[in-house]
């Protein structure tokens, strides 16, 4: 592919990965594997509220296509395949669910050096269609994207975004929620291999004056362990311990504190992921 202005969905994506991924209150393990005919699987148990549940998944790849399927404990089969290159600078994405027949969906990527195109056809009796277009170069991108529903004959989204980058920083607004929320973001890398960064995110609702100023960030204590925290203006502290227990296997420890109301127990969670 092309290395153009990226997905619209990669606008303001790196302040938010920072801000919310490996964040969680659940136990979870994942134990992966891979077959000598080339085929990963991944065994995944998750403890959430006393519940358990879990799934297996497996991933292989052939030639252009990547096949990506999904069972869980409910007996959900839930399949994705990846068509690479189908045609020039073009990718397509199938995915459906079974025994839920109406979750299909079918999405086509097109990338471009000034410009990325993507369409998203759901497969089922009342299509809606997502469509997304962003245009610029890997420095400096603006994005939209739209939802209409064929059978109701309106809109049920729509979205415009901006985002700067610059080899140390990114910045990016994205205005959301058909108008009524906006929302920028500013992350800033301390270090070459952008482990130790520092980010800002401020979201305005409009329909209800309501603000909510985040600020957090990630350190690398050593090439195995990162630590990272953020704090929002609602009082809600976060913080986060990922360690590389061997290598490509990773214990993550995060717990996430009401500082507004200390009296409320703190949630923790952890994490596990084993891989050969």
């Amino acid at each position: 592919m092309s290395k153009g202005p990226g997905l619209f969905t990669d606008i303001g994506k790196k302040a938010k990965d920072l801000l919310t991924k490996d964040y969680n209150a659940d136990q979870k393990l994942s134990v992966s594997t891979f077959s000598a005919s080339g085929v990963a699987l991944t065994s995944t148990a998750v403890n959430k509220g006393g519940l358990s549940t879990g799934d297996v998944a497996a991933l292989y790849k052939y030639k252009n296509v990547l096949f990506d399927i999904k069972v869980d404990t409910g007996s959900n089969i839930s399949t994705t395949l990846i068509f690479a290159e189908i045609l020039p600078s073009t990718k397509a994405i199938a995915s459906f669910k079974v025994p839920d027949y109406n979750s299909g969906k079918l999405e086509v990527q097109y990338f471009h050096d000034h410009a990325t195109f993507t369409t998203a056809v759901a497969l089922n009796q009342s299509p809606s269609i997502d469509v997304t277009a962003t245009i610029g170069t890997p420095s400096i991108a603006f994005g939209a994207e739209a939802g209409y529903d064929t059978t109701s004959g309106n809109f049920t989204k729509y979205t415009a975004g901006i985002s700067v980058n610059k080899p140390d920083s990114c910045a990016s607004i994205i205005l959301g929620d058909k108008g009524d929320t906006i929302r920028a973001s500013y992350i800033h890398h301390l270090d070459q291999l952008k482990k130790s960064a520092t980010v800002g995110e401020i979201t305005r609702r409009f329909s209800t004056n309501e603000n909510t100023f985040t600020v957090g960030g990630s350190y690398a204590i050593d090439h195995l362990t990162v630590v990272k925290a953020k704090l929002n203006n609602h009082g809600k502290l976060g913080a986060l311990l990922q360690h590389e227990v061997i290598p490509k296997s990773v214990l993550t420890i995060s717990s996430e504190v009401d500082t507004k109301a200390l009296e409320k127990n703190p949630r923790f969670g952890l994490a596990i992921a084993l891989k050969p």
